[in-house]
């Protein structure tokens, strides 16, 4: 009896530890967070530190944001970054208004549908350097903090400029690239 008993315990002991004991779903290891005067969630926790610092020395979602996003530019240069795009989309209570920023980067400034034509190009190849745009993202950042920011913007970058001078440790991911 004993020799089957502890299997079949043993088995509902392995199979019921993989699961979250409040949701029950497999490998929810994370508790929910509440916050009341703010949060940050990045991909990397230094960037996630660095908005919630912004965040408790008065700046405002906007200022964090952009904190973050400078740092994971350096931190995580495959995903964003300088050298990328920024769309963002606000909502502004007290105005009650959802903004929205398209700060994809415009076309290089010497190229035009007449020079494409002249060159018997009728569509924008998905290789080569004509598909490539003027990165966004800096001007994405400038314009956000013009019209919401609240703290001085170059405020923003002490962190990402700290960390660039200073190093940082970089996860596994990035080292392999």
């Amino acid at each position: 009896m004993n020799r089957i008993l502890i299997p079949i315990i043993l088995f509902f002991i392995i199979e019921v530890s993989g699961y979250d004991r409040i949701t029950g779903l497999p490998f929810a290891t994370r508790s929910e967070v509440i916050a009341q005067n703010g949060m940050a969630a990045t991909s990397h926790p230094l960037a996630t530190q660095a908005a919630i610092d912004i965040l408790k020395n008065g700046g405002n979602a906007i200022d964090a944001a952009i904190a973050a996003n400078a740092i994971l530019g350096l931190m995580e240069p495959t995903g964003c970054g300088i050298g990328g795009d920024l769309f963002a989309i606000v909502w502004i209570d007290k105005d009650k208004r959802l903004y929205g920023l398209n700060a994809s980067g415009p076309a290089p400034k010497n190229i035009s549908i007449e020079k494409l034509k002249k060159r018997n190009i009728n569509k924008i190849p998905a290789y080569g350097p004509l598909p490539v745009t003027v990165p966004g993202a800096v001007a994405g950042w400038t314009e956000l903090h013009k019209k919401f920011g609240s703290m001085p913007f170059e405020k923003l970058f002490d962190q990402a400029v700290w960390y660039a001078e200073n190093g940082f440790p970089i996860t596994e991911t990035i080292a392999y690239y």
